[in-house]
């Protein structure tokens, strides 16, 4: 284990349920925390000023879909990706772990690494824990992930295993490679929806020189409530002097419940992605502005919220825009989910703060559960299980 955990901090608590501070090379994150997904160096439709306008602390890129363009020698070029995209806050990168599990049968698994085609132009290329590690320093992150294995679920106990103990052995030959100056590195720790397994593989995850652990392999096919057991069942055992992160993960109410079983930090491309196909994240459902309801609707999206989109246009003006496939439309939509999203994280810290999470949590779950039931919620993940954009 790291000794120098100085970098994150817990403020308050309630339970299991954290308030921290998470300081990186490029700026300090608020937790708990949600990161916008700008899987090939863009959160689609928004620049760095819009994203900063929205309230986001931190974004995440991915390793594989870096390393396929621009490639290393642009990122070399430019100094990695922070100076090459214009972003001066942190960047947190996937390992291309699960961008290649999505490829499906376009991969070969060995212990030494994934043998998989690009696809782009089926170009065989081959990915180990080393080169995931190299690629990631030369983006330069402020927070890379342990190149692991990740599963669909639900699986075999023999499936399972196979990838913990192999996503342990990654992660040694990951630090094997000379670490990155001010890179923070978080361990992910995989099982599926076995308990004995994930806390195995808690155990020897936290045998390697960690900043910060995450649950991996979460939200990939089962139910809500068993990634919600999971999480409870390993919550007590979670250390409470790293941060905590809930990979690919998810919808307001996954948010809240994992936020009361001790997860820090979040990311997931249902905002962004529904955002482009006319889906409007709100308290009381995903709105689709798609529908002939709101042809003449004068009203904004929601009228307590203070973005852009909701202080300036109508839904009947939104819904033109998206029927007319103007590119504004996708730009305000995305806007508008981001805001919404971070705007929920900035409420849970305040009643962190204040002491109030608990009523939060009784006042904020059946009205999210009502408005994003399991039904709802598989469609959602359902549409994002590609991997491919965001």
């Amino acid at each position: 284990m790291n000794n120098n955990s100085s970098h994150f901090e817990v403020l308050k608590s309630d339970g299991f349920a954290r308030r921290g501070r998470l300081i990186l090379h490029h700026g300090t994150l608020e937790t708990p925390v949600f990161m916008p997904v700008g899987t090939v160096g863009a959160v689609k439709t928004m620049s760095p000023t819009d994203l900063k306008n929205v309230g986001s602390q931190i974004i995440l890129g991915n390793t594989y879909h870096l390393y396929l363009r621009p490639g290393l020698e642009s990122l070399k070029i430019f100094g990695g990706l922070h100076s090459f995209m214009n972003w001066d806050k942190p960047i947190l990168t996937d390992s291309g772990g699960f961008q290649v599990f999505s490829l499906g049968k376009l991969k070969k698994l060995t212990d030494e690494g994934v043998q998989f085609q690009s696809h782009l132009n089926g170009d065989t290329l081959f990915l180990t824990p080393e080169l995931s590690a190299q690629i990631q320093q030369t983006i330069g992150s402020d927070i890379a992930m342990l190149f692991d294995e990740c599963v669909a679920l639900p699986n075999t106990e023999k499936v399972l295993k196979e990838a913990v103990h192999r996503s342990l052995r990654w992660g040694k030959r990951f630090f094997e490679v000379p670490r990155h100056p001010y890179q923070k590195i978080f361990g992910i720790i995989q099982g599926g929806t076995s308990i004995p397994l994930r806390l195995e593989s808690l155990e020897g995850t936290l045998q390697l020189p960690i900043d910060g652990l995450a649950v991996g392999g979460l939200s990939v096919g089962e139910p809500h409530a068993e990634m919600i057991h999971v999480l409870t069942e390993i919550a007590p055992h979670l250390p409470q002097h790293l941060p905590h992160y809930l990979m690919g993960v998810g919808t307001p109410r996954d948010i809240l419940e994992a936020v009361k079983n001790g997860i820090d930090m979040f990311d997931c491309v249902l905002p962004t992605r529904n955002a482009r196909n006319g889906g409007f994240f709100t308290h009381d459902g995903l709105l689709n502005i798609r529908n002939s309801v709101h042809t003449h609707d004068q009203r904004p999206i929601d009228a307590t919220c203070l973005c852009e989109c909701c202080q300036n246009y109508s839904r009947g003006y939104l819904r033109h825009l998206f029927l007319t496939k103007e590119i504004l439309g996708l730009r305000l939509a995305t806007l508008h989910n981001l805001y919404y999203y971070h705007r929920l994280m900035s409420q849970i810290r305040e009643s962190l703060e204040s002491g109030t999470f608990q009523s939060f949590y009784e006042t904020m779950k059946p009205r999210l559960t009502t408005a994003y039931p399991d039904k709802t919620e598989r469609a959602l993940q359902d549409n994002i299980k590609s991997g491919q954009s965001t």
